[in-house]
């Protein structure tokens, strides 16, 4: 590499919470984790179904903030899929020609 620079990989994780989060990320993690206590709190916890949805709110946001490789977390993979699959993926086709479509004069 003569006169190169590289570029680590790493660079942005400086700018994130443990290297991992950003802000809205914990503050995402922190409402989840304080309504499952309200829920654990709240509910009785004698059946099971109480105990699933007491824990629900904890799991749902953990996953979403859980790093993946390529991504940022699983919140920007489930939105880089809708995306994908909702916007319109046919492209235009505009061709090379300057005057597009238009003859010269």
């Amino acid at each position: 590499m003569e006169n190169g620079f590289l570029i680590p990989a790493n660079t942005k994780k400086s700018m994130l919470i443990l290297g991992l989060f950003t802000q809205f990320d914990l503050i995402l993690f922190s409402v989840g984790i304080a309504l499952s206590i309200i829920f654990l709190i709240t509910l009785p916890l004698n059946e099971i179904v109480f105990v699933i949805i007491a824990l629900l709110p904890v799991g749902v946001t953990g996953f979403l903030v859980m790093p993946v490789p390529n991504y940022y977390n699983m919140r920007t993979l489930i939105a880089s899929a809708v995306g994908f699959f909702v916007n319109q993926r046919k492209f235009k086709w505009k061709g090379w020609c300057m005057y597009d479509g238009e003859s010269k004069k």
